[in-house]
């Protein structure tokens, strides 16, 4: 006998890596992780992934298991901006410009709004997540809507420059944010990276900063790191 609908097992996804994409385009793809043992009745966290220069969101969303295989929902994210090198094509670019800029920003939000539709997702749990370039863009995403994300983390990256990133400065007291930084980084050195933390510091912004023996890679311990930071500020959200 055929399973009824009441009786019909329903599988729940399964870890792994899932391909999306929104604003009706192939130009605007999305790429997700699901954790280990994910549970459609718990509320994860979600983490919005941006690449650096050179990267996409397939290469980017590779290291979502080594934060953790089991904490958080994770999507990545594609530049819009194609890098050319000799003819060939290497990669994308986040670029900047108000045009662009509020393209990324749509981006961004409708990638997040189809995240919570498919998935179980904690909606003051949403984390921006730069790498190198990509950080720079978490930056000015996160410091511009206080509102929308519960924290910024920064791997190898700086504030952009221009513009007033902490016009919102009364929403942006208290928010906490993730300064992790390469000691020989020679693209964004670490001197202007700590002037970065300085500044947000300075406008009451709780920054968490700490620094690798790498350049302007990704070392594995920021990784740690980062996975480590979010569960604490989830533990000390729960304890009241």
């Amino acid at each position: 006998m055929l399973p009824t609908e009441t009786t019909r097992k329903v599988e729940r996804p399964r870890e792994g890596y899932y391909a999306t994409k929104v604003l009706g385009s192939d130009a605007f793809p999305v790429r997700m992780f699901l954790p280990h043992g994910y549970e459609p009745n718990y509320p994860y966290p979600l983490l919005v992934m941006l690449h650096g220069k050179g990267g996409d969101e397939d290469k980017i969303i590779k290291l979502a298991p080594k934060i953790s295989r089991r904490n958080f929902v994770c999507l990545s994210l594609r530049g819009p901006r194609p890098i050319i090198e000799q003819e060939l094509m290497t990669g994308f670019s986040w670029g900047l410009g108000k045009d662009q800029d509020s393209i990324t920003e749509e981006y961004i939000f409708r990638s997040i709004e189809n995240a919570r539709r498919q998935f179980h997702i904690h909606s003051e749990r949403i984390f921006l997540v730069g790498f190198c370039e990509g950080a720079s863009q978490a930056y000015r995403i996160g410091l511009a809507n206080p509102d929308k994300f519960a924290g910024v983390a920064s791997l190898n990256g700086l504030i952009p420059s221009g513009g007033r990133p902490l016009a919102r400065l009364k929403e942006l007291r208290g928010k906490p944010v993730f300064h992790a930084h390469g000691l020989v980084n020679s693209v964004a050195p670490l001197s202007m990276a700590s002037k970065d933390a300085r500044l947000i510091q300075t406008a009451g912004m709780v920054v968490t900063s700490r620094t690798y023996p790498t350049n302007h890679r990704i070392h594995v311990d920021m990784l740690r790191d980062l996975n480590s930071w979010i569960v604490d500020l989830i533990c000390k959200e729960d304890e009241y």
